[in-house]
C-alpha cells in the first residue's frame, strides 16, 4: 500500500519543483536575502551490496591471506601520485610491503588535483562526484575513517529544461523502494522529459542488460550510443533528453562517439543498487580532504610519497626487465618491483625501446585521453541554487554545481561560485569547435551565453561578455572572476571498440605492474576505476610476493599481435617540460605551457 501511494503521488504530482536554496548543510545562515537552511543528508547504506562486500573482502585480504611473511616483503617503486598510485601504495603497505610513490608534480591527485590561486581560492582539475555505486571508493573512505568528509545529497537527478529556460526537472528516488524499481519509478513519475510511449519504447532494449549482465554489456562495445538506440528502435528523443547529458557526464563526448558499453556499465551499476545513484560532494579540496589521509596511512606504515620527482627514463636490463628508474635529478631508483600509475598517453611516451614490439604495449596505441575543460566562475551575488549536481543538457556544458552551496569549504552565503564541465570541447571529443585552442575569454563568453540562455532572469547583460547582450533587466548577476582549467588528455576516450584494448594490470615484464583507471577493470575511467585499478595492481604484487597463482594477462587482439612484429622500435619520446600539462594533468594555460602543448600534442590545435 505504501508503494502504491508513493507511485500515485509521483504520477499525479510530477517531479519536485526546482526551488532556490534547497537545504544544503548543518546550520542556518541569515543573510540580507533571507535565511538559507543548511542540511546534510544522512549517509546512505552503501555497504549492503554484493559489489561492496566483494571489494571489502579484497581490502581485508591484504592484511590476512596476502600479508607478507618475513622474507616476502618487497620494495616497490610507483610512478605517479594520482588516486591509482596512492591506492596501490595504500594496499601494499596493508600487505606489509614498502612502496614509494614518485610524483612528478608539486601536488598529488592526478586528475583530482587542486591548487590555490593568488586569492587563496581552490582551483580543481575537475568537478568530482562520489556515487553510492562506487564500492572501492566507499571502502577506502571507511578504511581511512573519513566517511564524514562526504556531503550526501538528496537521492535525485536534476536536469535543466532547455526548452523552458530557468526551469528544471528531476528524477526522484523514493526511499524504501528497492532497485531497480526505484529507478523505473523515478523515470515513470517524471512528466516533463519523455512521454509514456517513449518510456515504454526505451525499456525493452535495456532488459538484456539486467537479465544477461556483463556479457551483453561487453558485447555492445562496438556500437556507439546512437547506433545502439537505432538498432533496437529506441525513440530519438531519449538521446536528446537523457543520453546526451549522460554521455558528456560519463566521458565528455557526445552519444554518437561514446561506446554503449560505457552507458550500460553505468546503468547496470546504478540500477542494481538501491543507493547506487545517490551522490555526494567532498566537503573540501581533494588534496587535503582525500589525498592527505591516503598519504598519512601510507607513511604511518612504512611507505613513502615523494613529490617533485619526475621520472626521466625507465632503464631496462638485457632481458627487458626494469633495471632502475632514472629521475630527472640524476638519482637512480632501484626496487624489487615497479608500478606504472601514469596516464595512458604518458605511458606511451615513456615505453622503453625494448618493450615496443610487445603486443601488450602496442595495444595502447588504440587508447588516448579525451580533452575536457573545467570552469570556475565566481559571481557578485547569490544565484538561485540547489545543493546538488545539475545536468545542463546544453550543447556546450555537461554538468555543473554551485560549489558555494554544495561544499562546506567553499560555502558563501552572499556570492555564488559555479563549477562547470565544458564538453565536448574539441574534434577529438566529437565537438564542432576546438575550444582547447581558444582563449580563456572566448570560452568564458560562450559559457556566459549558455548561462544567460539557461537562466534568463539571473545573468546580467554585461558588455564585457557579448554573448549576454540580449539579457533583460531582471538579470543582475555579473561575473567577477573566473578560472579555465584545460585537461588536454583526461580519462581515456571510450569510443566504440576500445574496451578490448584496455590492458590487464599484470604485464609481460617480470617486475612491472600496471595501474590506472584506463587498465582493465569492471568500472569506467573514473575515480572509482582509478582506485580499483590501483587495488588490483597491489593484488598482483602481493600474490607474486607470496608465490600465489597470478591472474592471467588479458588476451591481446590478433591484429595487434601481428602488427607488433613489424613495428619499428625507437628511443622513447620521454616527457618534455614541467607542470601538469607535461605529465597528463590539467592547468590554467599560460604562454609557456600552451607553447609546450603545441609542441608535444599538436592534435589539440587541429580545427574541426
Amino acid at each position: 500500500m505504501k508503494f502504491l501511494s508513493a507511485l500515485l503521488l509521483c504520477l499525479h504530482g510530477g517531479a519536485w519543483a526546482f526551488a532556490p536554496h534547497i537545504p544544503v548543510s548543518h546550520r542556518s545562515v541569515t543573510t540580507n536575502k533571507g535565511t538559507l537552511v543548511m542540511k546534510d543528508y544522512p549517509k546512505p547504506n552503501v555497504e549492503n551490496t554484493d559489489n561492496y562486500r566483494l571489494y571489502n573482502q579484497l581490502s581485508k585480504s591484504f592484511s590476512t591471506k596476502l600479508k607478507a611473511e618475513p622474507g616476502e616483503k618487497k620494495k616497490v617503486a610507483i610512478i605517479g601520485g594520482g588516486l591509482s598510485g596512492l591506492a596501490c601504495a595504500k594496499y601494499l603497505v596493508d600487505a606489509g610491503h614498502e612502496p614509494t610513490v614518485y610524483e612528478a608534480r608539486d601536488v598529488l591527485g592526478g586528475k583530482v588535483s587542486a591548487w590555490q590561486d593568488k586569492d587563496g581560492d581552490w582551483i580543481e582539475t575537475g568537478l568530482h562526484i562520489f556515487f553510492g555505486a562506487y564500492p572501492n571508493m566507499m571502502n577506502l573512505f571507511d578504511e581511512l575513517g573519513i566517511h564524514d568528509r562526504l556531503q550526501w545529497k538528496i537521492h535525485q537527478m536534476i536536469f535543466a529544461m532547455q526548452e523552458l529556460p530557468g526551469e528544471f526537472t528531476t528524477f526522484d528516488f523514493i526511499p524504501g523502494i528497492p532497485a531497480p524499481f526505484n529507478f523505473g519509478l523515478a523515470i515513470l513519475s517524471n512528466q516533463k522529459m519523455l512521454t509514456l510511449a517513449e518510456k515504454i519504447q526505451t525499456a525493452p532494449p535495456l532488459l538484456p542488460m539486467l537479465i544477461e549482465g556483463q556479457p551483453f554489456i561487453d558485447a555492445q562495445d562496438e556500437l556507439s550510443v546512437t547506433e545502439f538506440m537505432r538498432k533496437y528502435g529506441m525513440p530519438e528523443r531519449i538521446n536528446e533528453e537523457v543520453f546526451i547529458a549522460m554521455a558528456k557526464a560519463l566521458d565528455f563526448i557526445d552519444p554518437d562517439k561514446l561506446s554503449m558499453t560505457v552507458v550500460l556499465t553505468a546503468m547496470n551499476r546504478f540500477l542494481n543498487e538501491d543507493n547506487g545513484l545517490q551522490m555526494a560532494f567532498l566537503d573540501g579540496n581533494q588534496p587535503d580532504r582525500l589525498c592527505a589521509p591516503m598519504v598519512d596511512h601510507i607513511e604511518a606504515r612504512g611507505g613513502k610519497v615523494v613529490m617533485n620527482a619526475p621520472v626521466q627514463e625507465i632503464v631496462t636490463e638485457s632481458d627487458g626487465s626494469i633495471k632502475h628508474l632514472l629521475l630527472r635529478s640524476g638519482e637512480k631508483i632501484v626496487a624489487d618491483e615497479y608500478v606504472s600509475a601514469m596516464p595512458v598517453d604518458i605511458v606511451k611516451r615513456m615505453t622503453p625501446q625494448a618493450w615496443q614490439n610487445m603486443p601488450y604495449f602496442r595495444q595502447l596505441d588504440e587508447l588516448e585521453g579525451i580533452p575536457v575543460i573545467n570552469l570556475h566562475m565566481w559571481f557578485d551575488r547569490k544565484l538561485k541554487a540547489v545543493d546538488h549536481l545539475c545536468f545542463s543538457r546544453s550543447p556546450l556544458l555537461s554538468v555543473y554545481a554551485d560549489m558555494s552551496v554544495t561544499c562546506k569549504e567553499y560555502y558563501d552565503p552572499e556570492q555564488s561560485m559555479l563549477e562547470l564541465v565544458f564538453a565536448p570541447c574539441s574534434p577529438l571529443a566529437g565537438g564542432n569547435t576546438n575550444w582547447i585552442s581558444k582563449s580563456d575569454e572566448e570560452i568564458i563568453d560562450a559559457t556566459m551565453g549558455e548561462l544567460a540562455r539557461l537562466f534568463p532572469t539571473e545573468i546580467a547583460a554585461d558588455e564585457k561578455w557579448p554573448a549576454t547582450k540580449n539579457q533583460g533587466p531582471q538579470g543582475q548577476a555579473r561575473l567577477r572572476k573566473y578560472a579555465v582549467v584545460k585537461v588536454p588528455r583526461s580519462v581515456y576516450a571510450a569510443i566504440p571498440g576500445r574496451n578490448k584494448y584496455r590492458p590487464s594490470q599484470r604485464t609481460p615484464i617480470p617486475n612491472l605492474t600496471m595501474a590506472g583507471d584506463w587498465t582493465s577493470q569492471k568500472f569506467l575511467g573514473s575515480m572509482e576505476g582509478a582506485v580499483l585499478g590501483g587495488k588490483l595492481a597491489a593484488e598482483v604484487l602481493a600474490k607474486k610476493a607470496k608465490g600465489m597463482e597470478l591472474p592471467p594477462i588479458k588476451d591481446i587482439q590478433p591484429h595487434i599481435v601481428e602488427s607488433a612484429k613489424s613495428f619499428e622500435a625507437k628511443k622513447p619520446l620521454g616527457i618534455k617540460g614541467e607542470g601538469a600539462i607535461a605529465f597528463g594533468g590539467g592547468a590554467t594555460l599560460n604562454k609557456g605551457n600552451e607553447s609546450l602543448l603545441r609542441e608535444v600534442d599538436p592534435a589539440q590545435f587541429v580545427q574541426a
